[in-house]
């Protein structure tokens, strides 16, 4: 008889994607809530605006037999204007964060899907201690700025390293980092 908790497996093999489920959807929106409300504080009662509105949800969802299963990770993006684009409220959810690239696929996964509809400049609001990452993922600091009552770096992608994708609701597949 196994001692471990039921809850304890980690997929091996992620599929990152658009959400056009609405499970998927209600799973980023829960997931935003864990992290962003629940665990991080930034926001009481829940942390939707009206960019949810006209954003593109994109989603990492473990799997279970080859199987979409979960939502475990979930960022928007958005065009505020011609060719300018941000990607915001990018959350993992905490048992998932050890995996290894879960983040930077969704991030892959944001610009490439903006460059895909045009995009000419992407940006977003990194949460100070992510900043580390999304440089080594060719993405320059601009400034820095507080929102929510927490510091944040506004950050620019470097185009050229994120091929455009035509269809993110297709996709593609990241394995879990071994241990």
């Amino acid at each position: 008889m196994s001692s471990l908790h039921p809850h304890a497996f980690i997929s091996p093999e992620f599929l990152i994607r658009e959400a056009r489920e609405m499970w998927e959807m209600a799973g980023a929106a829960r997931l935003r809530q864990q992290v962003f409300v629940a665990e991080q504080g930034l926001f009481t009662g829940h942390d939707r605006d009206a960019v949810d509105q006209i954003a593109t949800p994109l989603v990492a969802l473990s799997t279970l037999a080859g199987e979409p299963a979960e939502v475990v990770g979930c960022v928007r993006i958005h065009q505020a204007s011609p060719g300018l684009w941000w990607g915001t409220r990018l959350a993992v959810a905490a048992d998932h964060r050890r995996v290894g690239r879960l983040g930077a696929e969704l991030i892959r996964l944001a610009v490439s899907t903006a460059n895909g509809r045009g995009c000419t400049e992407f940006h977003a609001h990194v949460q100070i201690q992510n900043v580390a990452l999304f440089e080594k993922l060719h993405w320059t600091l601009r400034d820095h700025v507080t929102l929510h009552g927490a510091p944040h770096a506004h950050m620019t992608a470097c185009l050229p390293h994120y091929p455009a994708i035509p269809d993110p609701g297709r996709g593609f597949t990241a394995r879990a980092r071994r241990s």
